[in-house]
């Protein structure tokens, strides 16, 4: 079997499952945001429980609209806080919360070998922990929550390997945009995407985390990693209890592996309106931008701010734009304070956010105008995502943003920095 499919065999009491059976699988952890509890809550009521099945694995993240920005948003954050508390639910208040998938492999609440599903697409960004995770419907998460179970199919599996060595400047980011660009955003529809390869083991968790976020953007139903050395320092002082390790077998059946050797890719950016419209950075033309948002749960983490500040240092903002940092949660922030990475931001002219996925989805803090352009470190570009159906969002690394930002208009990091 795959590691995806050893997974769900072991939480649902079989010896193996194979890709189209249906299966009930018990979960680890169950996840909804300030957009999508509301609704699990209003389908959960119309259960006739009254208990949700584990309190402690019940979390819930209001991070898409908070600190609230207008009366709905704090009407939805009200009816998820209170549900929370009546059922004693782990439960993030803004001033302790981050954006969900950034926080949660953050305070050790996912471990590999676990099941985790999310009110939210992009909950397979913990498959980059060893993990089974990925996104369900509010019905879906609102029976799970009573019952601690899922209904699914069992996914089969793509194996991507990707050989030789990143070049400078190019991140988990552009290996998951590079390969979005090559299979399409429904190249991988319904599959576990099994990331593998020497380039693959020399990520660092924060790449990998990226990589694993931008699965659904092909079409996946999970993206997930091997546990190596690098997993286990990461988890080291934050697993706060057991977990076990899953391996795929040498002769496990894929219904698809693609090898990639990456030692000549470029950064990658994803021109509108879809994260398959890929172009290598050196073929990018002369594009002007009005706005750069650097962070996200698909760029958020410490090395991202670590990169943009790598090559802001010094500079300043180009006059014609505006750029916006939002550290992925009150850690990284906090670590970012600590390393002077906000402060090399602020004297760049950056606008530096409290965590919220905010203009990633169109919320808030930097909504686009129609006709504007932005180059964007978040996970989609769809018409309007970012605002005004006329608007443009360019897909890019937090280097390439950072450079853009700097120079007014579509750039690489080299034109930049040393």
């Amino acid at each position: 079997m795959t590691l995806a499919e050893k997974i769900l065999a072991a939480h649902s009491g079989k010896d193996r499952v194979s890709p189209g059976e249906f299966i009930n699988a018990r979960v680890d952890l169950i996840l909804s945001n300030d957009i999508t509890a509301p609704l699990a809550i209003k389908e959960f009521q119309k259960l006739g429980v009254n208990k949700v099945f584990d309190s402690k694995k019940v979390v819930m993240v209001p991070d898409h609209f908070c600190p609230s920005k207008d009366i709905l948003s704090a009407e939805q954050a009200k009816t998820m806080r209170e549900f929370a508390r009546r059922y004693n639910l782990t439960y993030f208040e803004v001033g302790t919360m981050g954006i969900e998938h950034v926080l949660l492999p953050e305070l050790g609440l996912v471990l590999p070998g676990d099941v985790v599903v999310g009110a939210d697409s992009h909950t397979c960004t913990y498959g980059a922990l060893g993990a089974f995770a990925t996104g369900m419907g509010s019905t879906d998460i609102a029976v799970a929550m009573a019952t601690g179970e899922i209904w699914m199919k069992v996914p089969p599996t793509i194996k991507l390997i990707y050989h030789g060595k990143l070049g400078r400047w190019v991140s988990g980011k552009d290996l998951i945009l590079y390969t979005i660009g090559d299979i399409g955003v429904d190249g991988a529809l319904y599959s576990a995407m099994e990331f593998a390869g020497e380039a693959i083991s020399a990520l660092p968790m924060d790449g990998r985390f990226t990589m694993a976020n931008m699965a659904i953007e092909a079409g996946g139903k999970a993206g997930i990693f091997r546990v190596d050395k690098e997993t286990v320092k990461y988890l080291k002082f934050r697993a706060k209890r057991p977990y076990r390790v899953y391996e795929s077998d040498p002769d496990a059946g894929y219904a698809k592996v693609i090898e990639y050797d990456i030692s000549k890719v470029e950064p990658q950016v994803a021109f509108p309106h879809l994260p398959s419209n890929v172009n290598p950075i050196s073929k990018v033309g002369d594009i002007k931008v009005d706005q750069v948002v650097i962070g996200s749960c698909t760029n958020g983490r410490l090395d991202d701010l670590r990169t943009a500040a790598k090559v802001m240092k010094g500079r300043k903002v180009n006059s014609d734009l505006r750029c916006i940092i939002i550290p992925g949660s009150q850690r990284v922030y906090l670590d970012a304070l600590r390393e002077g990475l906000i402060e090399i931001f602020i004297k760049a002219g950056v606008v530096v956010s409290t965590p919220t996925c905010g203009p990633c989805l169109g919320g808030y803090m930097g909504v686009l105008a129609a006709g504007e352009k932005c180059v964007s470190t978040t996970n989609r570009n769809f018409v309007g995502r970012m605002g005004s159906p006329k608007s443009e969002v360019y897909l890019a690394n937090p280097a390439v943003a950072a450079a853009s930002a700097i120079l007014g208009k579509l750039s690489s990091p080299d034109a930049v920095a040393c």
